[in-house]
C-alpha cells in the first residue's frame, strides 16, 4: 500500500533524525501585546508554533460552531465564565485530565470536568470620585442600592456579559430575591441610563456625571499606567473600592481556556493550557490587562501591589453560567435597560 504523502514525509524526516514540526492553533478573545510575547516564549520552550486567530468571543464560539468537526481550533482562550459556559453548552471543549493544572488552578476558577481552566481574575469593583465620596460608605455591592446614592450611580448595560455574571454570582450565593432587590436599587439610583463601557463610566465619574460606578479593576489600572496625561489625570480624580471584604468578598470573574473538541494537534493543545498555568505564563498574564495571576508568589504589576491582598467571592465560577438566564431575567424585571 503507498503510504500519504505527509506521513512518508515525515517518516523521512525522522530517519533522517530531524523533528517534525509541531503546532497550536489558538482562537483567542484576548488581544494584549504582551500575549504575543507569552506565546513566543512557549515556542521557544516547546518547538511548537502558535497559529493565532483573534476576535471577540462570542463571535470565536459561532465560528468554532460553523466549523464542527473539522474546526483546526485546537485551543480556545476566553473571558468571563458566562462566555466559557456557552462554549461548554455548544459542546466546543473537550476533557484535559491533568494533574498539573488542577494542583495549579483553584478549584472554583476551573471546570469540574477539566474542559476549562482560569488562568486570571477580574474583580468587579466601585470608582469613587474622590471629592464627593468617603470610601468608609460603600462596604459591600449592597451599599449602592441606599437611597443616598440616588441619582449619583453610574452602570453598564443589563446587556453587559460582566453585569450579567455579577448578578449571576448574587444568585449563587444570596438567591433571587436578593438579586433582584438589588438590580432595583441599582436602577433606583442611577444617575443616567446605562452607556458605553467600563472606561465610560470611570471617566463619568471624573467628569462629575456620576459620583459612583461599577467597574473591572483592570480599566482604571489601564488608566493609571498610561502615558496619557489625560488618563492620568482621570485615574487621580478617582478611587476604587474592593467591596465585600468583610463577607463573601468581591466578585472576581476569569480568563479561561481549553482543549478544543475537535482538536487536530492535541497534545501540543494540552501542552499548552499546562504552560498557562506555569509561573512565566502568569506574570504575562498580570502585566499584560493588570489582572490577577491564579497562581499563587507571581509578581505583580505595581498597580496591583498597591491595592494588596483582595479578599473575592469563592463562588465557582460554572454558576455564572449556570445563572445567567435568571439573571437576565431579574435584571429585566428590574427595569435594568
Amino acid at each position: 500500500m503507498r503510504m500519504p504523502i505527509s506521513l512518508s514525509v515525515a517518516v523521512i524526516a525522522l530517519a533522517a533524525g530531524q523533528a517534525v514540526a509541531q503546532e497550536v492553533n489558538v482562537y483567542s478573545s484576548r488581544h494584549y501585546n504582551t500575549d504575543q510575547a507569552l506565546y513566543d516564549e512557549f515556542t521557544a520552550s516547546t518547538g511548537i508554533k502558535v497559529n493565532l486567530i483573534e476576535a471577540k468571543g462570542d463571535a470565536l464560539i459561532e465560528r468554532m460552531t460553523a466549523e464542527g468537526e473539522s474546526s483546526p481550533a485546537d485551543v480556545f482562550i476566553t473571558v468571563d465564565g458566562s462566555r466559557l459556559a456557552r462554549a461548554v453548552e455548544a459542546g466546543l471543549f473537550q476533557p484535559t485530565d491533568s494533574d498539573a493544572l488542577t494542583a495549579a488552578v483553584p478549584e472554583n476558577l476551573r471546570h469540574p470536568d477539566g474542559l476549562w481552566y482560569g488562568f486570571s481574575t477580574r474583580v468587579r469593583g466601585i470608582v469613587y470620585a474622590k471629592d464627593k465620596v468617603d470610601p468608609s460608605d460603600l462596604a459591600s455591592y449592597e451599599d449602592l442600592t441606599d437611597e443616598k446614592w440616588n441619582g449619583r450611580i453610574c452602570i453598564r448595560s443589563s446587556s453587559n456579559v460582566y453585569n450579567q455574571s455579577l448578578v449571576a454570582s448574587m444568585i449563587a450565593s444570596e438567591g433571587i430575591e436578593a438579586a433582584e432587590s438589588w438590580s432595583e436599587g441599582i436602577v433606583a439610583n442611577m444617575a443616567r441610563q446605562p452607556q458605553g463601557g467600563d472606561t465610560d463610566q470611570i471617566k463619568a465619574v471624573a467628569a462629575g456625571e456620576c459620583d459612583v460606578a461599577v467597574a473591572n479593576h483592570y480599566y482604571l489600572a489601564r488608566l493609571i499606567r498610561s502615558d496619557k496625561a489625560e488618563d492620568n489625570a482621570v485615574a487621580d480624580s478617582v478611587g476604587m473600592i474592593f467591596p465585600n471584604q468583610d463577607g463573601r468578598g468581591s466578585h472576581a470573574n476569569v480568563s479561561g481556556a481549553g482543549v478544543a473538541a475537535h482538536a487536530p494537534n492535541r497534545d501540543a493543545a494540552v501542552k499548552f493550557v499546562e504552560y498557562l498555568a506555569t509561573p512565566s505564563a502568569q506574570a504575562y498574564f498580570a502585566d499584560g490587562n493588570n489582572e490577577w495571576p491564579v497562581v499563587a508568589d507571581v509578581k505583580l504589576t505595581p498597580v496591583l501591589e498597591e491595592w494588596g491582598d483582595i479578599k473575592t467571592d469563592s463562588v465557582a465560577v460554572i454558576a455564572f453560567g449556570e445563572h445567567n438566564a435568571d439573571a437576565l431575567k431579574v435584571m429585566d424585571r428590574a427595569g435594568w435597560q
